[in-house]
This record gives structure tokens, C-alpha cells and sequence, in this order.
């Protein structure tokens, strides 16, 4: 069978452009593709909404790759072990309340069954702003990685969204660039970030899932995002607490809607 290069670019052009094109308007959208934002993607697209994630990386799941000091394994703890078990993921016990679960399978696998269940996933885009109407949050303005990377001055396009998910992780972008741009008041005991804490499992984990939450109109947040907002200790590679958060923002979402 002969091959026409511009068959091939003609394809991968209209289908993406049509992709891009559903996503402008959207139930949900999450900045972030880590395990709290997949997770997320994943309930909210099975619950039959429209959601889209966004990941300024080439690589879908965050810190998950790395596991624990680039050993490619991380600890699941027993409250979580469900999420993993819906999704096929296989999980090795390693003591009471210990789990061990392989870092490529995880990544892999989170990522597969969100875009299964319905969601769609943009790598190479970042989120640079937020669109606000009347102190509520209705969309995310986007653009290209590179141009962010490269410094290059190309506006960008904008999302709309019922509901955004700031799903970024230690830098917590969006809340954070709000923050700064607006000096809006979050829904925390000071009204502005707390910044994360030193590590301490135990309670970083309680508390990623204790404060997921929304933190501004149409603005919720989940997995590490939480605790930088909220003054949590970071929790290293155990990763029970990313998941439960992920699911918690989207059941709440899901009420919300």
C-alpha cells in the first residue's frame, strides 16, 4: 500500500483541530496531568461530563514516573487500594497498610483509563490565565509550552469551563497566579496561600484529602495543589492521598454541577 505524507499531516491536523474545537466549552477543565488530575478526569468523564485536562509536559503523570528518588516504585496505603483496584492496576503488599505499586504501570495506566472513560488530554499546552466574570472563574486562557518556554510574545486562546481544577502540584499555578495577578481572598483561614510544609506523611496525607476543596468560585482544587494552599506537609512518594483527593474533587464537583 502506497503512503501520502499529506494524507497523514491532513489527519492528525483535522482531527486535533476537531478535538481542540469540542474542548473550548466545557463542563470541567484540569490544569495539571499528575495522579490527582487523572484520577478526577477519569470520575468526571465516567460520570458522563465533558472534561478536558491540559499538561504543560510532554508526559502525561506528573511525579509519578519517578517514584521515590527515581526508583520507579511508590507506596499505595489501604484507604486508596480501591481506586487502583477499578482501574486494573496491580498492587503487591508489602506490610499491613502498605502497597507497592510499579510507577510505569500507574502512570500508564492512570492516563489510558481517563481517556477511556471519555476524557480528553492535551499535553504541551500550559495554562497561563484564568477568565473571571462577575468574581467567578469560567474558564482557563491556554497556550503552547514552547512559546511559554521560549519567551515568545503569541497570545494565546481561551477555555471555557463551569468549573476548573487546579490540578498542578507543588507550584499550584493557577490559584497561585490568581492570587498574585487579583489579590483575590481563597477560601483558607488567612484568605491567601499558606505555602507547603516540610515533609511529614502522616498528616500530609489526611490533610490533601481533608482540604480539597473550592478555594474561589468555580475554582476547586486537589492532590498536592491542596497543601500548597492550604499550609500541608509535602508526603513523598506515597501516593494513597493524590488518589483520594482526585476522586473526592470529582464526586464534590460532580454535586456542584
Amino acid at each position: 500500500m502506497e503512503l501520502n505524507e499529506i494524507l497523514i499531516s491532513q489527519a492528525i491536523i483535522e482531527e486535533y483541530s476537531k478535538e481542540l474545537r469540542t474542548a473550548t466549552e466545557l463542563d470541567v477543565a484540569i490544569v495539571g496531568g499528575g495522579p490527582s488530575g487523572l484520577i478526577a478526569a477519569y470520575y468526571l468523564a465516567k460520570a458522563g461530563k465533558k472534561v478536558a485536562l491540559f499538561e504543560r509536559k510532554l508526559s502525561i503523570g506528573g511525579g509519578m514516573w519517578g517514584g521515590g528518588m527515581m526508583f520507579n516504585k511508590a507506596v499505595i496505603q489501604e484507604e486508596a487500594k480501591p481506586i487502583l483496584e477499578e482501574q486494573n492496576i496491580r498492587l503487591k503488599k508489602y506490610k499491613e497498610n502498605y502497597y507497592i505499586v510499579d510507577c510505569v504501570e500507574m502512570a500508564s495506566g492512570l492516563c489510558f483509563n481517563a481517556k477511556k472513560a471519555g476524557a480528553m488530554i492535551f499535553n504541551l499546552i500550559s495554562c497561563e490565565d484564568v477568565m473571571i466574570r462577575e468574581n467567578k472563574i469560567t474558564g482557563i486562557v491556554i497556550n503552547w509550552s514552547p512559546v511559554e518556554m521560549a519567551k515568545l510574545h503569541i497570545d494565546p486562546i481561551t477555555i471555557g469551563a463551569k468549573i476548573i481544577i487546579d490540578a498542578t502540584g507543588h507550584p499550584c499555578e493557577v490559584v497561585r497566579g490568581m492570587e498574585k495577578k487579583m489579590g483575590v481572598k481563597l477560601n483558607t483561614s488567612t484568605g491567601g496561600m499558606l505555602g507547603e510544609k516540610p515533609m511529614w506523611a502522616e498528616v500530609g496525607e489526611k490533610l490533601i484529602v481533608e482540604n480539597t476543596k473550592e478555594v474561589y468560585p468555580g475554582l476547586w482544587v486537589t492532590g498536592m495543589a491542596v497543601n500548597a494552599v492550604f499550609g500541608g506537609p509535602r508526603m513523598g512518594p506515597i501516593f494513597g492521598g493524590m488518589l483520594l483527593s482526585g476522586k473526592k474533587v470529582a464526586e464534590l464537583v460532580l454535586k456542584k454541577l
